[in-house]
C-alpha cells in the first residue's frame, strides 16, 4: 500500500477520535439526539479506520503454503466488515435514537455548545475529506468519480472518502436539525435530523458493501492490464495467436492471470518454455502486481468454444 493511502487512513482515524470525544461531551451537556447520533457515527468511523489499518497489515503478509497467492483479500474482508459496521452501529443506532427522540422529544440545552462542536467537527472532517479526495483524484486519472469508485481495486481510499462524505452530510443535517429545533421551538426536529443521519449512513453502507462484496468474491483485473498482457503475448515472435486472458484481483495490488496462447507449429517444448519465460518477464516488468501467470497452449478455436460454454 502506498504511503499516501496510509496518510488518508491515519488522518481519518485521528480526526474521528478527537471529534467523537467532543461530540459525546456536547451530547451529554445539551441533551441533543442529533449530536448523540453524530457521536456514535464518529465512534463507528474510528473503529472502521482501525479495522482498515489491521486489514492493510494482514494483506501485506507474504505468500506461504496455505495461501500461495498471498493475503490480499484480507483487506477486502475487513473493508466489508467496515460496511456492515456503518450500517449496524451507525445507521441503525442513529435511526433508533431519532425515533425515540421523536416519540419523547426533549428540549436542547445550551445549543451554543452544539454549534461550536459541530463547527469544530466540520473543520476536522473537511480536512480529512480533502486529503482523501486529493488521493482519490490521483488514482482515478481521467475516469469520472463514480466510474473510478466502481473500478477501484483498493478499498482504503474510497472507503474513507465515502465515510468522510457521509460525515460531512450528517454534520450539516445535525446543524440544521438543531438550529430548526431551537428556532421553531420544535424539539422533535432534533430527532428527525437523527433519523436522516441514519438514512445517509445506511445508503453509504449499502454502496460500500456492494463494492467490497464484488472485490471479496473476486473481480476481473483492470481492462488496461488485460489489454497489455494480450498485446505483449501477441507481439512475441514464437506466438501464432494470443487467444485471450482471464484475470482475477486477489488484493489491492495482487492479480493472477491465465493466458491462452497458440504457439507456432515449428517450436519444440524447450522453445515454448523459453517463450513463456520471456513473455512472463516482460509482462511482470510492466505489471508487477501480477503474482502468478499461467499459460495454457491451445488453439484459438478451442479457446472460443470454451469461452462460449462459460457464457451459456
Amino acid at each position: 500500500m502506498s504511503d499516501s493511502n496510509k496518510i488518508v487512513v491515519y488522518a481519518a482515524l485521528l480526526g474521528n477520535l478527537a471529534i467523537a470525544l467532543v461530540k459525546f461531551v456536547a451530547a451529554y451537556i445539551t441533551n441533543s439526539s442529533a449530536m448523540l447520533s453524530e457521536a456514535v457515527h464518529s465512534v463507528v468511523d474510528t473503529l472502521n479506520e482501525i479495522l482498515l489499518l489491521y486489514g492493510l497489515k494482514k494483506s501485506q503478509q507474504p505468500a506461504n503454503y496455505h495461501h500461495p497467492f498471498g493475503y490480499g483479500r484480507e483487506l477486502y474482508f475487513w473493508a466489508f466488515i467496515v460496511a456492515l459496521l456503518v450500517f449496524a452501529l451507525g445507521a441503525v443506532v442513529s435511526i433508533y435514537q431519532g425515533i425515540q427522540h421523536i416519540r419523547h422529544p426533549e428540549v436542547i440545552q445550551s445549543p451554543l455548545v452544539n454549534y461550536v462542536v459541530l463547527g469544530f467537527a466540520l473543520l476536522c472532517e473537511g480536512a480529512s475529506w480533502f486529503i482523501a479526495l486529493k488521493t482519490f483524484k490521483k488514482t482515478k486519472g481521467q475516469m469520472g468519480y463514480f466510474e473510478a469508485f466502481r473500478r477501484s481495486k483498493d478499498p482504503t481510499t474510497f472507503t474513507v472518502l465515502f465515510e468522510d462524505s457521509a460525515a460531512l452530510i450528517g454534520l450539516i443535517i445535525a446543524l440544521l436539525g438543531i438550529f430548526c429545533a431551537q428556532q421553531f421551538n420544535l424539539p422533535v426536529l432534533d430527532g428527525v435530523a437523527s433519523v436522516l443521519i441514519g438514512v445517509v449512513l445506511a445508503i453509504s453502507a449499502l454502496l460500500l458493501a456492494r463494492e467490497t462484496k464484488g472485490l471479496l468474491m473476486g473481480e476481473t483485473a483492470d481492462p488496461k492490464l488485460r489489454h497489455n498482457v494480450l498485446k505483449i503475448a501477441q507481439e512475441d515472435p514464437a506466438v501464432h495467436s494470443a487467444n485471450g486472458v482471464l484475470t482475477e484481483q486477489m488484493g489491492a495490488h495482487q492479480v493472477i492471470a491465465s493466458l491462452s496462447l497458440e504457439f507456432k507449429d515449428s517450436l519444440t517444448s524447450d522453445d515454448i518454455e523459453v517463450c513463456v519465460n520471456r513473455i512472463e518477464a516482460k509482462i511482470k516488468s510492466i505489471h508487477p502486481e501480477i503474482v502468478a501467470l499461467f499459460v495454457k497452449p491451445q488453439t484459438q478455436q478451442v479457446w472460443l468454444e470454451r469461452m462460449k460454454g462459460r457464457l451459456e
